[in-house]
């Protein structure tokens, strides 16, 4: 094996190997002073020559540059979720198999952070001169609160920083990312849905179960969420990044779908009617959505619940406003005599626009390093650290330069989670590629 990538395997399963569980009631600090402790070792020319600050466990790194040109941003977090699930590997004692290196953060996102530093350690070492000022930034509760990201970006704002553009994790270089697409593309997101947490409480006088009755909480609730699911309650709608999404997939598409697809802006309403039956990720792409994920009723088995509860998550597409959408379910669940509650409203973002000269720039530096791959924006349907940071710039993209199958994508917040081995060292020659080109 390259005595490069041996390193860089060896470096990063020191990450992975130091289990920094995400929790917000408890979270194991002495795993996350063991991390922070660890990072100095791994990358000293890094902790020489940047300016380290804390910021209760998350992280900030600056470099300051003579001249006038806007700095630049790169995030990650160092957070990671707890195992979820029965393992064949070992989640914080990484492992390598059949070129795969497994272990919890190795996508999610230790990976991209250790491919960040490991960047900016070499170029240091071999003299290179920053031309602009250079920002990391890594929290340690992106899982859980987002609380160490938000607390950075009102610190920066105070100090008058501004972005030329900020980088973090997001999309990642996948094959026929929609499908009937013949080739690898660089998805870069350029906005998220907003993330809304609801509760639905139902209530009544409870009583014995062998004597039930209409009112029980648990089967109006039921109802409710089956009339909401059954219902088309949130409009579908193809906005103008989506429909650029669709040109760029066409490149490797053939057939009627490729036909559709490179006149995306034609046949958009066609597209947001289709969409939603492609599959689940398809529909996300082009309206709002509300999955139910957690419910709580009794705490006997023979005793009707005088109070039960069902929470869901929304993902608000950009097209509804949030306030109609609230009163679409809300009228819903007055049918069912359930009080809705909003219990995280979020933190909303704007689109960035991709035709700025700083997402071309991005493209390139694209395919510099991954020449027979096509760069394509879209709407990330998850959620990240970058919207705390869409005051700073208006260029917030969200990617991490992976190669990537759907399987692994699949072990994100899973069991086994794991990365190629043959993706880490052109990971790193991205981040180097655009730094020095910045």
């Amino acid at each position: 094996m390259d005595e490069r990538l041996e390193k860089y395997i060896a470096d990063l399963s020191r990450l992975i190997d130091v289990p920094t569980i995400s929790d917000a009631a408890a979270p194991d600090e002495e795993a996350f002073a063991q991390f922070r402790a660890l990072l100095p070792e791994l990358f000293p020319h890094v902790f020489a020559a940047f300016r380290y600050e804390e910021f209760h466990g998350s992280i900030l790194l600056s470099r300051i540059a003579d001249g006038d040109a806007e700095p630049v941003l790169f995030m990650s977090h160092h957070d990671v979720v707890s195992e979820n699930g029965r393992w064949e590997k070992q989640p914080f004692r990484a492992s390598v198999e059949d070129g795969k290196l497994y272990g919890r953060g190795t996508l999610d996102t230790k990976g991209n952070l250790w491919a960040i530093l490991e960047s900016v350690e070499e170029l240091l070492a071999e003299g290179f001169a920053f031309g602009r000022s250079v920002y990391i930034e890594s929290a340690c509760n992106e899982e859980t609160t987002g609380a160490g990201a938000l607390e950075i970006s009102r610190e920066l704002k105070k100090r008058g920083v501004r972005f030329a553009f900020t980088l973090d994790e997001g999309g990642m270089i996948v094959h026929d990312p929609i499908g009937g697409a013949d080739g690898y593309f660089a998805m870069v997101a350029v906005g998220e849905k907003d993330c809304i947490d609801l509760k639905f409480t139902a209530r009544s006088n409870g009583g014995h179960s062998s004597t039930p009755d209409k009112t029980n909480p648990l089967s109006r609730l039921s109802g409710f969420i089956v009339d909401v699911e059954k219902r088309s309650l949130f409009k579908p709608k193809l906005d103008d990044t989506s429909v650029e999404t669709f040109s760029r997939l066409s490149l490797k598409m053939k057939g009627a779908l490729g036909f559709i697809f490179r006149h995306a802006g034609t046949f958009r309403y066609l597209l947001a009617r289709l969409m939603p039956g492609f599959s689940p990720t398809a529909n996300s792409m082009v309206r709002t959505t509300l999955c139910f994920t957690r419910a709580q009723g009794s705490d006997a088995f023979n005793v009707i619940p005088t109070e039960a509860y069902v929470t869901g998550n929304m993902r608000l597409a950009h097209h509804d406003r949030k306030e109609d959408v609230l009163q679409k379910l809300g009228k819903i669940a007055g049918k069912y005599d359930i009080e809705m509650t909003e219990l995280d409203p979020g933190y909303h973002s704007d689109i960035c626009d991709h035709k700025t000269p700083a997402f071309a720039f991005l493209e390139r530096m694209v395919t510099e390093t991954f020449p027979d791959v096509i760069t394509a924006p879209y709407v990330s349907t998850g959620a990240s650290d970058s919207k705390y940071f869409a005051d700073l710039s208006d260029n917030v993209f969200r990617f991490a330069p992976f190669i990537v199958t759907d399987e692994q994508l699949d072990t994100m917040h899973a069991r086994d989670e794991n990365v190629d081995v043959s993706t880490l060292i052109p990971a790193v020659d991205f981040y180097k590629n655009l730094m020095r080109s910045m």
